[in-house]
């Protein structure tokens, strides 16, 4: 168990100057404070700031830092104000406490709003002042040392979410092995069987690969000395994480993981680094493909290395990663790497290194859907790059997979709403084409070409998604506008009024006021797309106004798109009528999207579509982030009704007698019917199997998955 002088001793070996007595009254008052308190784990509530501020004192960072590391949850968990924690500690500390404190129940939210939120608030916070993230996953990490203690459900939605956000985030600050310890208890509490296989797996061959890897390092060391380098070589197994996404990407089992060993070589000074590299060549064949200079074009995070894989001793493959020492401190460390410190404060932190955190402090602003600004944050997070140049040689960023609609939009949004093709290298390529790095980008433009949905299909980055989507929903939000103010002035008409007098006047806007919308646009939005009855909104100017009857034969428009989706279709419903709820509406056709086809306990949401119901999608369905967030509506599933639903698993496996029918087993064993199943095997001596089934809910598909994963020789089992 850490102590307090573990931290003490901790923070005098990189800062002799600090002022410990901050951190000793830190401790004190959190020791009185969580005095009572207990931790789901049993232990004392103090373990957990105590074991925070030890990460934190791992990472060398600041005395203010530690200590409200030490105070983090104080404020949330106990009587304690932020008056007091300021009272004692001093506004910069409070100041730490309170950016924490908005974020402290990120981990027990359940709904997608409310995440959205809180991450949101974590931006911001960390935009202000980047050590409130740095606590904030030195929290994380811990809650996630220790996450045994809850129930299932729970731990895999914390390491889910931990996985997508907070480990990428770890990368992006250059925090190596915060961000490679995350991934592995990510993985560990999401698939549990393949975990602990990759375990024993790993431990099995230990003497053999730690016999290997002194050979490799003698070898490396000798060869160096040769040529008066000096260097330090170390060599350790790839995190399991890793492993399991090499397994996962190439389709392959452990046994055909080859390049489990990386080495890295730390010289003196950048030329060493190549001239090392060279060495490294003329001792062992390279891989063709795999080098990669990070040196020269270093990562977002300011990651520097060379990357190379060569056919080592008894023709296994070998990574190697070649830098200095001051790269190392830097790829380990991350930002702390930058961090001087001068009579106990810290100096501001390199924007330039983190301009990704204000392009994502920008859109948060724009991004008010809770999912659309969720998967911004994914792609933003994101960890692959490649770079490309302009005409005039200046190099642009992007994440692996953009095209040159991402370049257009990088360039100028015009640019991208007006693009039509593309030259790479001098040639026309398609706009669908994949940028690689080392290309030279040349955007043509067309002023009448505007983007389309489609354009969503072929873009990766944030900017351009969220441009396009602008783009797309101005046209339908122009459309909307445009339904609502017709249907508003039939019923006018009908009761005798003046359309052209009420909906040019003031009125639209006493009725945005009373309704809470942002403008007359909005409510004539609504009443587009059917949220208001055009006799709530006109009551709202003229409070006796009488509903007027249709004449024969001329259909009543009273609630704009629904009341249309309303009007007594014949049509056969997709879902039983009490399987799923639309809130605030009544009885509506309801249909089940193919695209993600959701299922009783998936998180879901709904789609106004024009003359065809509501749709609903899994709340995280890529493809309702391209439509108008104007159109959604909240919808839920009943619990009266049992509802059946064919979905595709897909099952990726080594190719080896008796692994179809024990797969097959799993199905019967769950009383789940199988209507179709297609196998096709691979070069590589591997079997992919595309099982459709007959079932329930989501749990139950969660309960096949795990159970599927659990078989010797299935690589990965997913839901289509």
């Amino acid at each position: 168990m850490v102590t307090l002088n573990d931290i003490l001793e901790g923070v005098k070996a990189y800062h002799p100057e600090a002022d410990l007595d901050i951190i000793k009254h830190a401790y004190e008052f959190s020791a009185q404070r969580h005095a009572k308190q207990t931790r789901r784990t049993g232990e004392p509530f103090l373990i957990h700031p105590i074991e925070v501020a030890m990460i934190l004192v791992h990472l060398k960072l600041d005395v203010a830092s530690i200590a409200a590391g030490l105070l983090h949850d104080t404020v949330e968990d106990t009587h304690v104000t932020l008056e007091e924690v300021e009272k004692e500690f001093g506004p910069a500390i409070a100041n730490l406490v309170d950016g924490l404190t908005k974020l402290s129940k990120l981990s027990f939210r359940t709904s997608r709003e409310k995440q959205a939120e809180n991450f949101r608030k974590m931006i911001l916070a960390m935009a202000k002042d980047i050590r409130v993230i740095l606590i904030k996953l030195a929290d994380r990490l811990h809650n996630m040392r220790t996450l045994e203690a809850l129930a299932e459900e729970k731990q895999q939605r914390i390491a889910q979410e931990t996985l997508e956000i907070y480990a990428p985030l770890a990368n992006r600050l250059g925090i190596s092995w915060i961000k490679s310890e995350l991934e592995d208890l990510s993985l560990r509490y999401l698939k549990p069987d393949m975990y602990y296989r990759l375990v024993q797996q790993v431990a099995k061959k230990k003497k053999e690969r730690e016999k290997y890897i002194e050979l490799v390092r003698n070898i490396i060391s000798e060869k160096l000395s040769q040529y008066n380098i000096h260097s330090e070589v170390s060599g350790r197994s790839k995190h399991l994480y890793s492993v399991y996404k090499k397994m996962e990407k190439q389709h392959i089992d452990f046994e055909h993981v080859y390049d489990l060993i990386a080495f890295r070589i730390l010289v003196e000074t950048l030329p060493q680094c190549y001239e090392t590299l060279g060495i490294i060549h003329s001792v062992w064949t390279p891989v063709p493909g795999r080098f990669k200079d990070y040196i020269a074009m270093p990562k977002a995070n300011r990651y520097q290395s060379l990357h190379t894989t060569v056919i080592g001793p008894y023709g296994e493959r070998i990574e190697i990663q070649i830098r200095t020492k001051e790269m190392h401190n830097i790829a380990e460390e991350g930002i702390a790497a930058h961090w001087k410190y001068k009579e106990g404060e810290i100096n501001k932190y390199d924007e330039e290194r983190f301009k990704w955190l204000r392009a994502l402090t920008e859109w948060q602003k724009e991004l008010k859907d809770p999912s659309e600004f969720l998967e911004t944050l994914r792609i933003d997070l994101f960890d692959e790059e490649v770079y490309v140049f302009t005409p005039r040689g200046d190099v642009k960023e992007f994440p692996k997979g953009a095209t040159p609609i991402d370049f257009a939009y990088a360039v100028h949004t015009d640019v991208g709403n007006h693009c039509v093709g593309a030259k790479v290298n001098g040639r026309i390529v398609p706009l669908k084409y994949k940028l690689k790095s080392g290309d030279t980008i040349e955007i043509v433009t067309n002023e009448s070409r505007h983007p389309s949905k489609d354009w969503l299909d072929l873009v990766v980055t944030s900017r351009a998604k969220a441009k396009i989507r602008s783009y797309i929903k101005g046209q339908e939000r122009e459309e909307g506008a445009e339904i609502g103010r017709s249907i508003l002035a039939k019923e006018l008409r009908r009761g005798g009024y003046s359309p052209t007098r009420y909906l040019t006047s003031g009125h639209l806007t006493e009725a945005a006021q009373k309704l809470k919308l942002e403008s007359p646009e909005d409510v004539l939005i609504k009443v587009g797309y059917g949220f208001f009855t055009p006799a709530e909104v006109i009551r709202i100017f003229l409070p006796d106004f009488k509903h007027a009857e249709a004449k024969k034969g001329e259909r009543e428009e009273k609630s704009g798109i629904i009341s249309k989706i309303l009007q007594g279709t014949k049509a056969p419903l997709s879902l039983r009528k009490d399987a799923i709820a639309v809130k605030g509406v009544g009885q509506v056709l309801i249909r089940v999207a193919r695209c993600c086809t959701p299922l009783p306990g998936d998180p879901v949401s709904g789609f106004v579509t024009r003359g065809r119901g509501v749709t609903v999608h899994r709340a995280d369905c890529s493809l309702l982030l391209s439509h108008d967030a104007e159109r959604k509506v909240d919808v839920e599933w009943s619990e009266t009704r049992e509802l059946r639903r064919n979905i595709k698993i897909k099952v990726i496996c080594a190719d080896k007698p008796g692994l179809l029918m024990e797969m097959s087993n799993v199905f019967t064993s769950n009383s789940i019917n199988i209507a179709n199943a297609r196998v096709r095997t691979t070069h590589d001596k591997k079997a992919i199997n595309i099982f459709e089934v007959t079932v329930s809910d989501a749990s139950q598909v969660k309960k096949i998955l795990k159970q599927l994963e659990k078989i010797e020789g299935v690589v990965s089992a997913a839901r289509l």
